[in-house]
């Protein structure tokens, strides 16, 4: 069956992360399989970018994000609101997708609940799935506040306002989705569907990497270490919600000598960078290399090979893309004991500790320190990483969207949810 899914989210730009990579992974999958695939997303200025045979990207003008992250620009309710002038409108009324899918949970979420009511004219009632790739009560608690008051109203909107705007909602995790799974079970007259679908990794080109002893010198000299330095990496975003000042932290506590020296890689832009840069001189001179945003895969994948540790701080990781790319090229990674990264590491492919310094420093001493144990979780690390391939998981996702068309319709379900791995909200 041939039926057209249009994604739209306010998460993209140019250099943005995780879930641009994957809708890029959906994208070359419909392209793949033929099928018709749309997406909006805001821009500088609005243009149509043919992506392939079957799938199309609109571009829509938006303003800069005033708060967080000014790289990102919004789709605010303006845009489909009104009956005139409304861009989102238009694309609508044009492609008539059989699925829309809403990746936001603020400003655009609203947009599911007017097709949900037939507010905008002239679109026929399409199925609505909410794709949660972060935690609403982990960003409210983080940038507003973590008081009590804050929490119950983030809970009451999530129960009241989000969960019930779309038909099915997929998180990227579990831990993603334990909020989604809380609104609808304490619901008697909403309850909605959650299932669960992991995020992907570029396989191919991240377990291409070598080790290569003129490009490691090369990374040494940059770093300013002996050869027999540790290069640890951390890959992402440099925004507050990465916890990023346990990096600094871990490695403030790693020793410096002629002995054995530890170096961090830090890859990657964002807001913070400034302010890491300045608490990194003060807490450890000379010993952070800023790399900055490496747009080319297969440089990352040579910086992965030939580094020894990734750490990845964040204890409230949605999922991790970042972490299952470095275990896709072999490095040892250390993540914390919590969150989303635990959809795939585990103590048999990784370093799992308490997101504190103490704890991460120890884990960096005892893998740099047992070469052996070392080998065998970057092996099982390597068979993790390939199970979750992008076009294998891309696939997931186009078969879960069908599924969740025939059920939406009250069709015959083609593909048992046993058969994708999937978890419907009773089974979290």
């Amino acid at each position: 069956m041939s039926f057209k899914t249009l994604h739209i989210t306010n998460a993209y730009h140019p250099t943005s992360g995780g879930i641009s990579t994957f809708y890029r992974a959906l994208l070359d999958r419909a392209n793949q399989d033929g099928r018709p695939m749309r997406m909006i997303v805001p821009a500088a200025e609005s243009r149509i970018e043919e992506a392939g045979r079957h799938a199309r990207i609109y571009h829509v003008a938006a303003p800069s994000s005033p708060w967080i992250d000014k790289r990102y620009r919004l789709l605010l309710p303006s845009h489909y609101l009104p009956p005139w002038r409304s861009p989102i409108r238009d694309i609508l009324a044009e492609e008539q997708p059989d699925i829309v899918e809403v990746c936001d949970k603020y400003s655009l979420v609203w947009l599911a609940s007017c097709l949900r009511k037939g507010w905008i004219s002239g679109v026929r009632r399409p199925v609505l799935v909410g794709m949660s790739c972060e935690r609403m009560d982990d960003n409210v608690a983080l940038h507003v506040s973590r008081d009590d008051l804050t929490r119950f109203l983030t809970s009451f909107y999530m129960r009241w306002a989000y969960l019930p705007m779309c038909d099915f909602h997929i998180a990227n995790s579990s831990y993603t989705a334990g909020e989604l799974v809380d609104s609808s079970r304490s619901h008697t007259r909403h309850r909605r569907e959650v299932w669960v679908l992991p995020m992907g990794v570029d396989w191919e080109t991240m377990q291409a990497g070598q080790r290569e002893r003129v490009f490691r010198e090369g990374l040494l000299q940059q770093a300013l270490a002996f050869e027999d330095a540790v290069l640890m990496v951390y890959a992402g975003r440099l925004a507050r919600e990465k916890n990023l000042t346990l990096l600094l932290r871990t490695l403030e506590r790693l020793p410096d000598t002629r002995d054995r020296q530890y170096r961090l890689l830090c890859i990657g832009d964002g807001p913070m960078r400034e302010e890491l840069q300045k608490e990194a001189e003060a807490v450890a001179p000379g010993r952070v290399l800023w790399i900055g945003h490496v747009q080319e895969r297969r440089l990352l994948a040579r910086i992965y090979a030939n580094a020894d540790v990734f750490l990845h701080p964040n204890p409230r990781e949605p999922f991790g893309i970042a972490p299952l790319e470095a275990m896709a090229a072999g490095l040892p990674v250390v993540v914390p004991n919590a969150g989303g990264v635990l959809s795939y590491a585990s103590h048999q492919n990784a370093w799992l500790a308490d997101a504190n310094p103490e704890a991460f420093a120890k884990a960096v001493l005892d893998l740099a320190g047992d070469p052996d144990i070392r080998s065998a979780r970057a092996a099982q690390a390597r068979f993790t990483a390939q199970s979750h391939s992008w076009p294998e998981i891309a696939s997931r996702f186009f078969s879960l969207y069908e599924q969740l068309y025939h059920r939406f319709h009250g069709l015959e379900v083609r593909h048992p949810a046993a058969a994708l791995r999937l978890y419907p909200v009773g089974q979290l």
